[in-house]
């Protein structure tokens, strides 16, 4: 199958400033617009068969600025949860909140107050990565590599159903911002090629070209011992 590349946007003036953005307008910062132009190096040197996005300013601009030559599709499925009335409010105040150590240690019951719950939120994103993967996949091949710009929380939904992770489990991951997380999915399981990754070559993510004798269904197939990594 095809290789996902799932982008954080860059920082945001309510990064910098503590607040929960949810699903208001903020863009970019100075730091952001940086971390965006930055990813845009690391990203020069590949071939992506389709790049998707949020419909959220920030992560919009992310992308104009990391791969100006794309033309995003948006994706409504991958914009950021709905925290309701949460939304605009310093996280120092919303700590203070009886939701808040739910939302920490229970996410798969959480409800924001006029929002959206966190497993509803988690399951629109799962199906719609895995769903453009798919269609990537038919449309480019097996070697094709594709980009999904989206937030924080999405983000580590989407990879905690690649981890086979419960929801409850999620908080443990990171997603920084403009980190790249590589997923491939297969037939039989995804596997989680990068984390939270924020720097270095790329290239390597590239799948290699099958090889005419290659026993099925390897793709699958976990490298027992650890394999020998992207090296060609």
């Amino acid at each position: 199958m095809a290789t996902l590349l799932l982008l954080r946007h860059g920082r945001t003036t309510a990064n910098a400033d503590g607040g929960l953005a949810g699903r208001q307008p903020v863009e970019l910062d100075d730091t952001g617009r940086a971390q965006a132009a930055a990813v845009g190096d690391r990203l020069r040197g590949l071939r992506l068969a389709a790049v998707v996005t949020s419909p959220l300013v920030r992560c919009r601009q992310t992308l104009e600025l990391a791969v100006p030559e794309a033309t995003p599709v948006v994706e409504d499925d991958l914009i950021e949860c709905g925290y309701g009335t949460w939304e605009g409010q310093a996280l120092k105040k919303l700590a203070k909140e009886p939701l808040w150590p739910v939302v920490q240690q229970h996410p798969s019951a959480v409800v924001f107050p006029d929002g959206e719950s966190m497993a509803a939120m988690a399951a629109r994103a799962v199906a719609a990565v895995r769903a453009w993967d798919a269609r990537v996949t038919a449309e480019h091949g097996p070697e094709a590599v594709w980009l999904a710009c989206s937030h924080g929380d999405v983000i580590k939904a989407i990879v905690a159903d690649a981890l086979g992770l419960h929801l409850d489990l999620f908080q443990r991951l990171v997603a920084d911002p403009a980190s790249i997380t590589a997923i491939r999915y297969t037939p039989l399981r995804p596997f989680l090629v990068r984390l939270n990754d924020t720097g270095g070559d790329l290239a390597g993510l590239v799948p290699p070209a099958p090889r005419r004798r290659r026993r099925r269904p390897v793709d699958s197939d976990a490298a027992v011992g650890g394999g020998a990594g992207t090296t060609r």
